[in-house]
């Protein structure tokens, strides 16, 4: 009997000097996992810092007003005399020897003066490559009173001076910016508070069934404060189903659908279900744009992600605010353009690799703080394993020598 209980005894310390040369082994690899965790944390770390240092910097260099600035404008401008401060301007063109703007000489020679003239403002980010549709589209809004302001982002200006528009428009010039980046820049508050309702579009859509006076008639009589017309069902690049023409409706504001991975049924009561519209057409209240305009962020580019926070700006509940027109509806063409000043394949292609590279980068940072938390979580539950059963061997030990 004393001969099996030796033999047992000998195999439990066989198996612990096994699991002690294993751990042994594990202990070996544990100061390279330490290092390696400690490089991501440090990187993890420098990023956030730069990332903390740009915000500062911004805050510092704060090219437009802020609200500390705002609350002693009255005491700044104290040496003034009263009645002479004007805070806001506008985008309208003044000839040089007259003191109203042209657009102003048009409304007063107009026989319209029985009815209350709303001032629109209608800014599309544009390449030369997009000419003829932007032509289309300020067609159909130069009829009703609307000012038009085109961002140039592959510079090429003088290219739209055969259009009879052209010279009447306002022209801004910024190399492969996005119309973010120029709206966050010179679609101040202080500066398009003039007008009643800013269209901020996009050049590649279709305008065959769209009617701006039309739209703007529904708009107002809905009280909605950001708007958008609805989108053809044929059209390239529809990404939420919220946007797409309904034939039997003149509105919407929400969209029931159990299709796909976002569910919108009755109890959905936010974006992309109701409260929503998408950023290659929006249309802003002159308040939802004050809102809006403090939304952007001043390194906005592509704008992904800001359609989900327009609601936030609707001036009110935004499944009544916000709203999609059926019955004026446009065309999305889904063409990119942007960029066009170069060979297109190249910037795609290299768009496209500095993508993957971020993607590949994400991943193995990922999948390196992954496997060492896995291994460390391994590694205690081991050594926690080991001491156990070292316990057990010393009480079964202690129990063989007290029968001894």
């Amino acid at each position: 009997m004393k001969s099996i209980k030796s033999w047992r005894l000998l195999m439990r310390k066989k198996n612990a000097s096994f699991d002690g040369g294993l751990c042994g082994f594990k202990m070996k690899q544990l100061p390279f996992m330490g290092i390696i965790c400690v490089v991501m944390l440090f990187i993890v770390y420098r990023t956030t810092k730069y990332q903390y240092r740009q915000t500062e910097m911004e805050i510092n260099l704060h090219p437009f007003d802020t609200l500390k600035e705002s609350q002693g404008l009255s005491r700044r401008l104290g040496s003034l005399p009263r009645g002479i401060i004007q805070a806001r301007s506008d985008l309208e063109l003044r000839p040089l020897w007259s003191t109203s703007s042209s657009r102003s000489k048009v409304d007063v020679s107009s026989n319209e003066v029985d009815a209350p003239r709303y001032r629109y403002l209608l800014a599309i980010a544009v390449g030369i490559k997009q000419k003829y549709n932007v032509n289309a589209i300020v067609q159909k809004f130069r009829p009703d009173n609307f000012t038009v302001m085109l961002f140039h982002y592959d510079g090429k200006v003088d290219a739209w001076g055969d259009l009879n528009w052209s010279n009447n428009a306002i022209h801004i010039v910024a190399r492969n910016q996005t119309k973010w980046w120029f709206a966050k820049r010179f679609l101040h508050p202080s500066i398009v508070s003039a007008y009643d309702y800013i269209f901020l579009w996009d050049e590649d859509l279709g305008v065959d069934n769209f009617h701006p006076g039309r739209y703007l008639k529904i708009v107002k009589s809905e009280g909605l404060e950001i708007s958008q017309p609805a989108l053809h069902p044929n059209s390239t690049d529809i990404h939420h189903r919220i946007t797409i023409r309904s034939r039997t409706k003149k509105f919407h504001r929400r969209v029931y659908d159990v299709r796909g991975s976002t569910k919108c049924t009755n109890v959905s009561w936010g974006p992309p279900c109701t409260g929503f519209v998408e950023g290659m057409a929006p249309v802003f209240s002159r308040s939802a744009w004050f809102c809006t305009w403090h939304l952007l962020q001043n390194d906005l580019i592509h704008g992904w992600g800001m359609d989900m926070k327009l609601g936030y700006c609707a001036q009110g509940d935004r499944t009544k605010k916000v709203g999609v027109i059926d019955s004026e509806y446009i065309f999305h063409k889904g063409i990119q353009t942007l960029g066009g000043g170069g060979p297109p394949g190249k910037k795609v292609g290299f768009l496209l690799a500095f993508s993957l590279f971020e993607f590949l980068t994400c991943s193995i940072i990922f999948q390196l703080l992954f496997s060492c938390a896995k291994y460390v979580l391994h590694f205690t539950l081991r050594r926690v394993q080991i001491l156990k059963s070292r316990q057990r061997d010393t009480a079964l030990h202690r129990w063989t020598c007290e029968q001894r």
